[in-house]
C-alpha cells in the first residue's frame, strides 16, 4: 500500500481522533485546522487520550513518545497536504465547505494522493463533482470515539475507482479497523440506521413511554446494543443526528425522517450531548445523568 504521509483536515472531535489512529499507525501523521485555537484543542485532545491510556495502563510512556513523533500540527493548508499518500477530510457536514476544501486540497497534492471524506450523511458523488479526479475520492466514515470504535463505513460513488476503493480497504485495515462497503446512498447503511432509530428514542421520550435511561436500558439489555439510543445520540451530537435527518428528509422527500421536535429544540438551547455538557443527559459529573426535558 506504502502509505507514509497523512493528512487530516480538521482538528475537532472526528479529526483529532483519525490523526490519532493515523499516528498510531506508524505514518507521518499531519493535522490540519484554519483556526490555530481549534488545531491546539485537538492536539490537546489527542496528548490527554493518550495520558489517560497510560494512567489505565493500556499504552506506555514509549508508545506515547513514538507516537507522538509520528504527529504534528499544521495551520497552512499546502504544507499540510504536501506529498501526501492519503488525506482525509473531516470538517462540519456542509457540502459547500467540504467541496471548496478539496478543490484547494487538489492543487497542491500529489498526483497519486487518495482523497477521503468522513462525512456521515452527504452524497459523496456530489462532494467529488467539483475536483478533476473524482475517481480518487472515497467516504470513509469513522465512528467516534476513532481510537476505540472498530468499524470504517467506506463509501464509493459511481466514479470511484477499483484502485480507490483497495487502498483504503488496506488502509482501514492498517488501522485496525473492521471495513465495510456502501453505495453512495444518502444516509449510507450506519448513519441512515442510526439516526431513524434514535430520532424514534426521542419520540418516545417526548411522549412519555419511559425514561431516557429506561428506554436506553431496553435496547442494551433487550436486544445487546452496547449503548442505548438516546446515550448514543448525546455521545455523536445532537446537532450532528439533527443534521444527518435533515439531510435524509431533503434527499428521500420523505417527512418521515423529520427531526422530533425535542430534537430540534435541545440543539437550538444548545443541549448538544457530551461536548457541551448537557444533551438528553447530563454530563457535567462525567456520567450520563437523568434531567428534565424542556417544552417544545
Amino acid at each position: 500500500m506504502g502509505i507514509e504521509k497523512v493528512a487530516v483536515i480538521g482538528a475537532g472531535t472526528m479529526g483529532a481522533g483519525i490523526a490519532q489512529v493515523c499516528a498510531q499507525s506508524g505514518w507521518n501523521t499531519v493535522l490540519y485546522d484554519a483556526f490555530p485555537v481549534g488545531l491546539e484543542k485537538g492536539m490537546q485532545r489527542i496528548d490527554a487520550f493518550w495520558d489517560k491510556g497510560i494512567a489505565r495502563g493500556k499504552t506506555t510512556e514509549e508508545q506515547k513518545q513514538e507516537w507522538s513523533e509520528n504527529l504534528r500540527a499544521e495551520s497552512n493548508l499546502e504544507h499540510a497536504v504536501r506529498d501526501c499518500d492519503l488525506i482525509i477530510e473531516a470538517v462540519p457536514e456542509i457540502l459547500e465547505l467540504k467541496q471548496k476544501i478539496f478543490q484547494e486540497v487538489e492543487q497542491y497534492a500529489s498526483e497519486n494522493a487518495v482523497f477521503a471524506t468522513n462525512t456521515s450523511s452527504l452524497s459523496i458523488g456530489k462532494i467529488a463533482s467539483v475536483i478533476n479526479h473524482p475517481e480518487r475520492l472515497i467516504g470513509m466514515h469513522f465512528f467516534n470515539p476513532v481510537p476505540i470504535m472498530k468499524l470504517l463505513e467506506l463509501v464509493k460513488h459511481e466514479r470511484t475507482s477499483e484502485e480507490t476503493v483497495h487502498f483504503a480497504k488496506e488502509a482501514g485495515s492498517a488501522m485496525q479497523k473492521t471495513t465495510i462497503l456502501v453505495n453512495d446512498i444518502p444516509g449510507f447503511a450506519t448513519s441512515r440506521l442510526g439516526v431513524v432509530l434514535g430520532n424514534e428514542a426521542i419520540r418516545m421520550l417526548a411522549d412519555g413511554v419511559a425514561s431516557a435511561k429506561d428506554i436506553d436500558t431496553a435496547m442494551v439489555l433487550g436486544y445487546k446494543h452496547p449503548m442505548g439510543p438516546l446515550a448514543l445520540t448525546d455521545l455523536v451530537g445532537l446537532d450532528v443526528r439533527r443534521d444527518i435527518l435533515k439531510n435524509l428528509q431533503e434527499s428521500f422527500d420523505d417527512d418521515s425522517y423529520a427531526p422530533h421536535p425535542l430534537l430540534d429544540k435541545l440543539v437550538a438551547e444548545n443541549r448538544l450531548g457530551k461536548k457541551t455538557g448537557m444533551g438528553i443527559y447530563d454530563w457535567s459529573s462525567g456520567q450520563a445523568e437523568e434531567t428534565e426535558m424542556p417544552e417544545f
